[in-house]
């Protein structure tokens, strides 16, 4: 349980991928115009992850160390390759619309990391949930920018949902506000690079704010002995 705890600490905040690592960054800001394309793009990203961190755990006592990483990046690429063919079959206007992302996440060097710095020396199970907590790390910035960024570009929250999730999440679209014309920076790279900067320094107050309270929260009362001496 304290190993559980410790991954999904780990991955959803103090060594999350995205915002403290700084990995993946370019499908990062390409696909997160909405949360949809996100969310989608993050959950076929966590899978590739667990799957990855799961066989490489399994194998790595036979793998040569001299071929390592090109074997890690062929059981990468076989797992993107499922996933885009299931992506293709069940969720196909997701699938248009991520693009030359997915077989991307082949190159993700989230997922080439995980396998050769955790996976290859650690037992199954805390390579699955490793790959399990950094893929929801992942998630969660990818779904919080694209939040942000869907709020302010298009005023709406989960457009497109039925994409994702089938016809019956079209009711899921939220409209938070109109306006007549789109704030484009928002929807462009420059405006994704601005919203990460943002999420960071916000992660890097909270972190601030966190550690001056434990510091207080050590820090032991003094206290003063005072000496009697008595005269004769």
């Amino acid at each position: 349980m304290s190993t559980n705890k410790e991954l999904m600490k780990s991955g959803l905040w103090d060594n999350n991928p995205a915002i403290v690592q700084l990995l993946g960054l370019c499908p990062l800001l390409a696909v997160s115009a909405t949360v949809t394309n996100a969310l989608g793009l993050g959950l076929a990203s966590t899978m590739v992850l667990i799957g990855s961190n799961l066989i490489v755990s399994l194998v790595r006592q036979w793998i040569p160390s001299e071929v390592r990483i090109p074997v890690f990046v062929m059981i990468i690429a076989a797992l993107v390759t499922c996933v885009q063919l299931l992506m293709n079959a069940f969720t196909y206007g997701l699938y248009q619309s991520l693009g030359i992302f997915i077989p991307l996440i082949v190159t993700n060097c989230i997922i080439i990391g995980r396998a050769e710095s955790f996976a290859s020396k650690n037992a199954p199970v805390p390579a699955v949930l490793d790959g399990l907590w950094m893929g929801m790390g992942l998630t969660s910035a990818l779904v919080v920018l694209g939040a942000i960024r869907e709020v302010l570009g298009n005023g709406t929250l989960f457009d497109g949902a039925d994409r994702l999730l089938g016809d019956w999440a079209a009711v899921l679209r939220i409209e938070v506000f109109s306006f007549d014309s789109n704030f484009l920076l928002a929807m462009l790279p420059p405006g994704a690079f601005i919203g990460v900067g943002l999420i960071i320094a916000l992660k890097n107050v909270i972190d601030k704010q966190r550690e001056k309270k434990s510091a207080v929260g050590d820090e032991k009362p003094q206290i003063e002995r005072v000496r009697v001496t008595s005269t004769n």
